[in-house]
């Protein structure tokens, strides 16, 4: 493609780079990134694949702005309150970036939908906020053989993984097998969140979207990050393939996407 004046000058610390370049943006630019749920994950997230180019951007959400997401979901004003925040999201990529389609999914993550919505996506990236949709989610992709970029915060710490079983990685149920049970785990809601946590997270994972995306740098694949904001540390803890995961192992007893609970 072509690129514009406009987009020469939006995208030249990109083209500087030498593992980017024009060949890379224009990679971007024609790239379709999913990005589930448009919280305190999916803000920065959504923010920073706007801004670096990527051409399609959906979003699924079904809830509205609040007062109290203001926190630390950034991409929603005061002024949005009461929107729903697909909508919220998509003005605020429009503010950013007007190269950038944001395709609104305002529905829940289900059983019924989940296949067709991730169908037309490269890859996708899981900011969702409880265990059924993280486990929904691994699910699906390994099924549809798609890249999952998948994050999780609490109170104030983070982790970040990249999931490419189809390219002989593990899954996420090579880490965690099951939902754990109801009430083990707190929720933000129910344990609080550093905002600003939120925002390391989600700009991590946006960063290593782009690199899937672009095929550079080192995969995220096989490999959890840890992060602990009090103590300013992070830690890489490797992850194989299990040959007993109920999902992606020769021994797999899920054979169908199934909602866990």
């Amino acid at each position: 493609m072509d690129f514009t004046e406009s987009q020469i000058h939006r995208y030249a610390r990109h083209i500087l780079l030498r593992e980017v370049g024009g060949v890379g943006q224009e990679k971007l630019l024609k790239s379709k990134v999913l990005v589930i749920g448009a919280g305190g994950l999916g803000s920065p997230l959504i923010l920073y694949l706007a801004a670096a180019g990527v051409g399609t951007i959906g979003v699924i959400d079904d809830d509205k702005v609040d007062l109290s997401n203001l926190q630390r979901q950034i991409a929603h004003t005061t002024a949005r309150i009461g929107m729903a925040k697909v909508a919220s999201a998509a003005q605020a990529v429009a503010d950013i970036n007007p190269d950038v389609e944001v395709i609104e999914h305002r529905e829940r993550l289900g059983l019924d939908n989940i296949m067709a919505l991730i169908a037309d996506y490269d890859v996708i990236a899981d900011g969702s906020d409880n265990f059924p949709t993280r486990f929904l989610v691994n699910d699906a992709c390994y099924f549809a053989k798609k890249t999952l970029v998948s994050a999780a915060v609490l109170r104030f710490d983070g982790q970040l993984a990249t999931f490419k079983p189809h390219a002989g990685g593990p899954c996420y149920r090579c880490l965690y097998p099951e939902p754990p049970p109801p009430g083990q785990i707190p929720s933000c809601d129910e344990a609080g969140v550093m905002g600003a946590v939120a925002g390391v997270m989600g700009t991590l994972q946006a960063t290593e979207v782009l690199k899937e995306l672009l095929g550079i740098g080192e995969s995220m694949a096989g490999r959890l990050m840890v992060y602990d904001a009090l103590a300013a540390t992070t830690r890489h803890v490797k992850v194989n393939p299990d040959p007993e995961c109920p999902l992606c192992s020769p021994k797999a007893t899920i054979k169908k996407l199934q909602l866990s609970r």
